[in-house]
């Protein structure tokens, strides 16, 4: 495995050591480039970036919904030592407006798509705007067109993108990524699975987070292996035909998408039929072997790495998984680690675990629960950022004083060196005797009842609550507010207590069920955004 120490030394190898092998290309081949093509075309945008001053370490920003231009975009930035400043396709206007202006952004790309959550004040700061569908220029500021821009090869330690984040908690956070950085993530994403030049990526996680970028678009690009995007987001509808055309070797996803194939399709399947209920009880293993088969040809029928990150698996899928065979892989890391942290290959997953330390990754465990074994999580090594742009105050916050790195998540490790995850420190909630009690554990339980779509444990008044959002299926909203649907609203609501409260211990049991009809505002990576409805009052929902 060749090892990189900068985004442009990976450029150049790739480019040249695979140049006739295609490199990225929409499923319906509207964009598409060979590894010589690609390196052509960002030659030739790079000199259209220059011509408008810009020089290196200056900010690029990139705002568009996943497509192969979106590659070019990015090594047009990082392989001649500018900035680049990946932003997600939700964002809002507001968003938008503060991340291009907290960032010194000098260049747009921008999808046409997108281009209207851009607001004409922010356009008018812009030297340059790209639209990135075509390459072509939106719009440009006659005073900026010098011609005197520089290009720099990049050092290991110089800056190669700022990526915002408000995660789970908070306030956006610009974490700055060197080429080390993301570097050293291509190294442990080798040491976890051998992606070979013949593989085939299909795409379908927001480019702008680092899960992708890293494991889904650099790992891949240094392996000389071919990635799909999908043009349209990838509902089943547009999903299944896609992955029957593309027979993709590798994917990443999140436990949401996984999830809901088993709860939507496997679960429904097995309770319609007599002889697969039957079955299930008296040979489970031999069930969820051919289920398994059967969820392999429906993805393509070569998949080979099914790799689940950005937020934990639910057990009882896991379960399944591990009974089917299905080679699915762990791995866990956050955006300020370029994401690697833990890491476990198809062939050495464990139940409920995230893997042992990424290649190159130091981990530990920080203030020990000698009762539980239970402590944060702290890493330090080559992939850890180079901080919070501008915010020093916050960057030290996060650090320990010998220089290691808070994640904020609660692990146990076992005696070979699985971490696994119990949940967040600022979700974490006190049991009235100080025991420590999980809601992610909660909403695992609540999530594989049947009908429930999606689920948030809180405190509220010394209690547990519940939030939880159920298929459209469940209740009928259009009777909201009369007889009968108060009457169906009070038995779903005790259904869940009773079930869920047969199946916690003492200190996790909730005390109400709030239905919810609206689903949860989200994270990039589907995580819900805890934050925002912890501390609220019941609402009408």
């Amino acid at each position: 495995m060749r090892e990189f120490e900068s985004l442009a030394e990976l450029f150049k190898y790739s480019t040249k050591k695979y140049a006739k092998r295609p490199a990225i290309e929409f499923l319906d081949g509207s964009q598409k480039y060979t590894f010589a093509s690609f390196e052509e075309q960002c030659r030739n945008l790079t000199k259209v970036i220059s011509n408008f001053g810009v020089n290196p370490y200056d900010k690029i920003a990139i705002f568009s919904q996943n497509m192969p231009n979106w590659t070019v975009a990015f090594f047009t930035i990082v392989a001649y030592g500018r900035v680049a400043v990946p932003m997600l396709p939700g964002l809002t206007e507001n968003e938008v407006t503060n991340i291009l202006t907290h960032s010194d952004t000098k260049v747009l790309f921008v999808s046409k798509k997108l281009l209207s959550k851009v607001n004409e004040e922010v356009q008018k700061r812009m030297s340059l705007i790209i639209c990135i569908d075509d390459l072509s220029i939106i719009r440009s500021n006659d005073e900026s067109y010098t011609c005197d821009g520089q290009i720099k090869y990049p050092e290991p330690d110089d800056l190669a993108a700022i990526i915002y984040t408000s995660g789970t908690t908070g306030a956006a956070k610009g974490v700055m990524l060197s080429h080390r950085n993301l570097c050293q993530n291509i190294t442990a994403s080798w040491y976890t699975y051998h992606v070979r030049k013949k593989d085939v990526f299909l795409s379908i996680l927001p480019m702008a987070h680092t899960y992708e970028m890293s494991i889904g678009l650099l790992y891949p690009f240094s392996r000389g292996a071919k990635v799909v995007y999908i043009s349209k987001p990838p509902t089943p509808a547009v999903l299944l035909p896609a992955l029957k055309q593309v027979r993709p070797t590798t994917m990443l996803t999140v436990p949401l998408i996984i999830e809901k194939i088993y709860r939507g399709s496997v679960l429904p399947t097995i309770n319609r039929s007599k002889f697969l209920t039957w079955l299930n009880g008296w040979a489970p293993h031999l069930l969820a072997w051919m289920v398994g088969r059967k969820l392999i040809k429906t993805l393509g029928g070569r998949m080979k790495f099914f790799g689940v990150g950005g937020s934990k698996m639910d057990l009882e899928v896991e379960k399944f998984l591990r009974k089917a065979k299905f080679p699915y892989a762990i791995g866990y890391g956050l955006t300020e680690t370029a994401p690697l942290i833990c890491t476990a290959g198809p062939k050495v997953t464990r139940l409920g675990a995230a893997g042992k330390a990424a290649h190159g990754v130091q981990v530990r465990l920080d203030n020990v629960n000698p009762e539980t074994g239970e402590g944060e999580i702290v890493t330090k090594g080559p992939h850890l950022m180079r901080g919070y742009y501008k915010d020093y105050t916050r960057t030290l916050s996060v650090m320990t004083e010998d220089g290691w790195f808070r994640t904020g998540d609660l692990a146990v490790v076992d005696r070979k060196g699985r971490y696994s995850i119990k949940g967040r420190l600022g979700s974490m909630i006190l049991g009235p005797s100080g025991e420590n009690i999980y809601p992610e554990e909660i909403e695992g339980v609540i999530n594989n009842m049947e009908g429930i779509n999606e689920s948030l444990v809180i405190e509220r008044d010394g209690h547990l609550v519940a939030l939880v959002n159920v298929n459209d299926n469940v209740l009928d909203w259009d009777l909201e507010g009369g007889d009968k649907f108060l009457v169906e609203m009070d038995k779903l609501q005790k259904s869940i207590k009773d079930y869920v409260n047969s199946k916690v211990n003492s200190n996790s049991k909730i005390a109400e069920v709030e239905i919810r009809k609206e689903q949860f505002e989200k994270t990039a990576t589907n995580k819900i955004r805890r934050f925002l409805y912890i501390g609220k009052k019941k609402e009408n929902k």
